[in-house]
């Protein structure tokens, strides 16, 4: 970015965003003023991630996101440097197995439940503790269309996803009225991550939706800045569906 807005005064931590949607997400807080907090477990493209955001705006902390020793670090590195966390982002996420939940190993059922559920609530609890509890704040979880409807071959993912929708009206509830919560389900967006579910088709995944493309980071990344917005000082518990309307399909034909 080679000129940066005037600073908001306000801070956000966004969990696994050197690429794809976090950094999307990053990417749109800084180019509204928030100075930034970015995770994830590649040092070095978590650097280059920094770099290309903003090095005077943006620190990076490296780790796994289910480690609650990562999470400490980076809620006490993101007070360090900025001496507030205002907005915490959990996009942090993994679905390493695709195929019939009949067939699922539980020990990958675990590790999708830990980095995708059991680390957003980590990460609450820290910046609650941390500054949120008595200054307030907004926090925005990424679960997914997944979460909503079943879905055939990532079945775990989708569980997992449901389970961070709940935690959202959880956290909404205990939280309010310091602390919104809210919760963005995309549909398929073009990035690393998703890409098993469009690569080489891309066209034909695309037709599945009204808006007749698929969703890239800066669709998830305007949701997430206006969650944190004052313009959304009245939602809270909300799961906002950012899908290019590929729900309007499921009706009867």
């Amino acid at each position: 970015m080679t000129t940066l807005p005037e600073l908001s005064g306000k801070v956000a931590l966004v969990t696994g965003a050197s690429r794809g949607i976090g950094y999307g997400v990053a990417e749109a807080l800084v180019a509204r003023g928030d100075r930034v907090c970015i995770t994830g477990r590649n040092e070095d493209a978590l650097k280059e991630a920094v770099e290309k955001l903003g090095a005077d705006r943006v620190i990076g902390v490296a780790g796994k996101a289910h480690d609650e020793a990562h999470q400490a670090v980076a809620v006490e590195r993101t007070m360090e440097a900025f001496g507030r966390v205002d907005f915490l982002v959990n996009n942090a996420g993994t679905n390493p197995v695709f195929g019939p939940i009949a067939e699922l190993d539980l020990n990958v059922a675990r590790k999708v439940f830990e980095t995708n559920v059991v680390s957003a609530l980590g990460f609450a609890q820290l910046t609650w503790k941390a500054w949120q509890s008595e200054n307030g704040g907004a926090i925005v979880n990424i679960a997914s269309v997944a979460g909503l409807a079943p879905s055939p071959f990532i079945g775990a993912y989708g569980v997992s996803k449901a389970a961070m929708i709940n935690l959202t009206l959880q956290l909404a509830h205990e939280f309010a009225p310091k602390v919104r919560v809210n919760a963005i389900a995309p549909g398929v967006v073009k990035t690393k991550f998703a890409a098993a579910l469009y690569e080489g088709r891309e066209a034909e995944a695309a037709a599945a939706y009204p808006l007749g493309r698929l969703g890239v980071p800066s669709d998830i990344g305007g949701a997430a800045a206006f969650l944190t917005s004052e313009q959304s000082d009245w939602v809270t518990g909300q799961t906002l569906v950012v899908d290019g309307g590929m729900f309007l399909n499921a009706g009867v034909e």
